[in-house]
């Protein structure tokens, strides 16, 4: 059976919606040359009621926006929903240089005529696939108005200069957003309209502790007590305004794990991963009692993993 599935299942996430989910499957198949566009995540996503309203708002042609703090899966949870529907994806990420053009097309010169290059945005309209808006409040006004049409009930696609286009029944978006990123803004309320907007709840130690043995079977139960134990610490200090969230980087602690795999010291390893991500002096010092209290300096590879 599918891994992917397979968790969901032991999740007891609602039997109606990953039947309807199967349907959805049936009924758009991926064309041939778009089936490598749809990506198997690198772990399952865990969290029974969000996944469940994400689901049932995708499942009726809705929109979807996923917001919260740092390290709370948004991602994660996106690329779960892309592979379980069975969608191509494109990921587009926003930033300064990003505007219309770029998202829906641009005229480039072919075979001595002009054509349309298409943008992310376009393929996924036409091929039916999900696209995700990474970090979709650090996007210009001028990038997202163009889609406004696309996101609501119309689901068309002007492009300038060539087609009105219909969107594919299966296509989706859903937008990912962090709080207080620089280079933010608030996102307009005309956009918002457009999604349902699902607020991702802070890691738990219950699903740390999944995430963090499907990717690494061979950790040790103390190991992984202590590992997880300095994330939550880190995650409470951070939801307190004791240091910022730069250090709460699940990431940077995955990345770590794989250093310690490789031989590294544990404490290096978090060095990297985790102490080194504080740009002040002051607060990597504080992040550092805290790894002291978790990972004692005479801890070797031997004291994590089996």
């Amino acid at each position: 059976m599918d891994l992917i599935v397979k968790a969901l299942e032991e999740q007891q996430i609602n039997p109606g919606l990953l039947n309807a989910i199967r349907e959805f499957r049936q009924r758009y198949p991926v064309e041939e040359r778009l089936k490598e566009r749809v990506n198997v995540p690198l772990l399952p996503f865990f969290g029974r009621e969000t996944f469940e309203m994400a689901a049932a708002a995708l499942l009726q042609g809705e929109n979807i926006l996923l917001t919260g703090t740092k390290a709370t899966g948004k991602n994660m949870l996106a690329e779960n929903l892309a592979y379980v529907f069975g969608r191509p994806s494109w990921n587009i990420s926003f930033h300064v240089n990003m505007d219309s053009s770029a998202l829906i097309g641009t005229d480039t010169f072919q075979q001595n005529e002009v054509r349309l290059r298409t943008g992310p945005v376009y393929d996924c309209a036409v091929g039916g696939g999900f696209g995700i808006f990474d970090e979709i409040n650090m996007a210009k006004n001028d990038a997202v108005s163009v889609l406004h049409a696309t996101l609501d009930y119309r689901r068309i696609l002007d492009v300038p200069g060539y087609e009105k286009i219909e969107l594919h029944e299966a296509t989706r978006f859903i937008g990912t957003m962090n709080y207080g990123y620089a280079g933010t803004r608030e996102l307009n309320e005309a956009l918002v309209s457009r999604f349902l907007v699902i607020e991702m709840p802070a890691l738990t130690e219950d699903t740390l502790v999944r995430i963090l043995n499907s990717l690494f079977p061979t950790l040790k139960k103390e190991g992984l007590k202590q590992v997880c134990g300095l994330f939550l610490d880190l995650q409470t200090k951070a939801n307190n305004n004791e240091i910022s969230t730069k250090p709460l980087d699940l990431r940077g602690l995955i990345g770590a794990l794989r250093t310690v795999q490789a031989g590294l010291s544990p404490r290096l390893a978090i060095r990297m991963g985790i102490v080194n991500k504080s740009f002040d002096l002051f607060e990597r010092e504080l992040v550092e009692d805290i790894v002291m209290t978790r990972i004692p300096e005479q801890w070797t590879p031997a004291d994590i993993f089996e």
